[in-house]
């Protein structure tokens, strides 16, 4: 199938504006990788002080003669789907030796979990830790006696952050590990209405604490499609992890047997044997694409709009949101995973997963074939997946059907003809919407404001009986340069009670919402943001706004012109639970609509 020509249209713009970053990033990535093998060129002291403590490996590594990984760990015990990655290393480390090689854990990098966050202060450091992510990989690469490196990381803000390390290191392979989802536990539907009951007071705490401990109940990722998943379907549509890799679930041979066969692989494409692919050729103008048409056809997280461009930026390539809604118009959504459907990612998995959709894609010729990717050459290697055997993995040709056309569908026949995400342009600046999950009837709304400069305020309103009527809700002052952009996924029970007793209701704000958003239409990232001059800052209580998502406008029907901005008490978002050592941060970010980044 010919590439569908808005594919190549976008592509060819992304390539026209890039050309100058790309080009320095790629002629640095050259440069590095010219000087061979990093070990050769270091010291005997440099060499002793890295291999003191790898007892029998070291006479493998002192003769240079193989490769070495580095290893960059995300493990911690807060976060069940990294807990898994706390035998990864020993795993690898094996896989290596048996290889005749050596593998090493060059760092570990913070892993924040956002739901033990979500409403708590730490979530104003949550978009700020992708950054200290990359800094931290960066860190742990530094020792520059690499010649292949393995990335074990899943969550939100974790995966963006090591890809951007990755880039920055990118004459260097790369291979990301999964470590995949948790089995299937209380349905999301189910724990979404608990949580609408509890917000009404019709159940109370003990209730709430049962129906949560029932949906995340084991070790690896929770089950909805949020951030998380979505970046774990990203890696495989952008060539970072073996095909078939994302949703294989903890703790099964198939699943170490996936981490043996990356290892392996991450050995066989370095510069020392002959199918050398640094990260830098596969993080290219066609690879971003693919991940974004791969967002836009799974109805994926919100949050992949801010990730994405700090990612690319990284790799030399700009995107833009134009990029994005342009991609959205002729993508297909071919996925309802909760919260956009009642099936979790295992049901996803099961009904033929992301070997399916990418072959559907394919077909449509709304995916680059013709790029790198880590399992070789091409992403139909991607509609493979993997078999056990007694030999170990083989990846075998999918059938090419959907097991299940109420969780997936055809390219041909979808579950809406465009993706699941949509920018919105007007007088209160750039902002984006998730749309998948909002019925078509709700997609328009014309309503008068009411504005707030947080999220506990709003659910102080609703306990009041403040909401009586058809509303959008402002929530200003919750960018980055405001206090980190937190998630403000704690609204969504609350809206959705509003929605659900017949009322029009939309969130309006400079902050973001969870992968986890769903049914009530929002309007999220809106920049420029308040704390930045934006003209979200000059609403008031009442103003007639219009958010349609059909015609991708974010309007105040009011007159702005001769107010003066509101000017947010921001003292207290600059101590308490770290928030002190992020000044620096807040003060240096970018817009949200450029990915809200500090480091790239």
């Amino acid at each position: 199938m010919a590439l569908h020509p808005v594919i190549s249209d976008v592509t060819d713009r992304i390539v026209a504006r890039s050309e100058g970053p790309r080009r320095r990033y790629l002629d640095t990535m050259a440069a590095a990788a010219a000087d061979g093998p990093r070990r050769a060129h270091m010291s005997c002291s440099n060499q002793a002080h890295a291999y003191a403590a790898m007892g029998g490996d070291k006479d493998a590594l002192v003769a240079e003669k193989t490769p070495n990984i580095g290893i960059i760990t995300a493990y911690n015990d807060m976060l069940s789907a990294h807990q898994p990655f706390e035998t990864y290393p020993a795993l690898i480390r094996e896989a290596a030796r048996r290889a005749g090689a050596t593998a090493q854990v060059a760092g570990g990098v913070p892993a924040m979990c956002d739901g033990v966050t979500q409403g708590q202060t730490g979530m104003e450091l949550s978009l700020f830790s992708r950054d200290v992510i990359a800094l931290a990989a960066g860190v742990g690469l530094s020792h520059n006696v690499f010649d292949t490196s393995l990335y074990l990381g899943v969550c939100d803000k974790i995966v963006p952050g090591l890809v951007m390390a990755a880039a920055t290191f990118g004459y260097i392979p790369a291979v990301f590990l999964p470590a995949g989802p948790m089995t299937s536990g209380l349905p999301n539907d189910e724990k979404a209405k608990v949580r609408q009951k509890y917000a009404t007071g019709e159940v109370g705490r003990d209730a709430l604490m049962a129906a949560e401990m029932a949906s995340y109940h084991g070790s690896g990722t929770c089950t909805f499609y949020g951030t998380a998943n979505t970046n774990q379907m990203l890696m495989e549509f952008m060539g970072l992890h073996l095909p078939g890799a994302s949703f294989v679930n903890p703790g099964t041979e198939l699943r170490d047997a996936l981490t043996v066969a990356g290892t392996e692989r991450a050995l066989e494409i370095t510069a020392l044997g002959n199918d050398y692919r640094p990260v830098s050729d596969i993080l290219d103008e066609k690879a971003f694409v693919n991940g974004i048409v791969g967002l836009m056809a799974t109805g994926g997280s919100t949050n992949l709009v801010l990730h994405l461009p700090a990612m690319a930026r990284a790799a030399g390539v700009i995107l833009d949101l134009q990029d994005f809604a342009d991609l959205s118009a002729v993508t297909p959504l071919m996925a309802k995973v909760y919260p956009n459907g009642l099936a979790d990612v295992n049901h996803f998995h099961a009904a033929g997963g992301l070997q399916f959709m990418i072959g559907e894609l394919l077909g449509a010729g709304l995916l680059h074939d013709d790029v790198k990717t880590v399992a070789g050459d091409g992403l139909s290697l991607y509609t493979h997946e993997p078999k056990l055997t007694d030999a170990g993995i083989s990846f075998v040709e999918s059938d090419g059907k959907s097991h299940n056309d109420k969780i997936l569908r055809p390219a041909a026949d979808p579950f809406q003809k465009t993706g699941g995400l949509v920018q919105l342009t007007g007088n209160l600046g750039r902002g984006v919407i998730k749309v998948s999950a909002v019925a078509p009837d709700r997609q328009v709304i014309e309503a008068p404001a009411r504005v707030f400069s947080d999220q506990e305020a709003v659910k102080t309103a609703f306990r009041n009986g403040e909401f009586t009527g058809d509303t959008i809700v402002v929530v200003r002052f919750q960018g980055p340069k405001s206090n980190g952009m937190p998630e403000l996924h704690g609204l969504t029970p609350t809206l959705a009670v509003l929605q659900d007793r017949g009322h029009k209701v939309a969130l309006v704000t400079d902050g973001r919402m969870s992968g986890a958003s769903g049914k009530v239409p929002a309007a999220i990232h809106v920049s420029p943001e308040a704390a930045d001059g934006g003209p979200i800052a000059l609403l008031r209580d009442g103003d007639r706004l219009r958010l349609d998502a059909t015609s991708g406008t974010l309007e105040c029907l009011d007159s702005l012109d001769g107010r003066t901005p509101a000017d947010a008490d921001l003292a207290g978002n600059g101590t308490g639970v770290g928030r002190e050592l992020f000044k620096a941060f807040r003060e240096n970010v970018g817009l949200a609509s450029e990915g809200a980044a500090v480091v790239v």
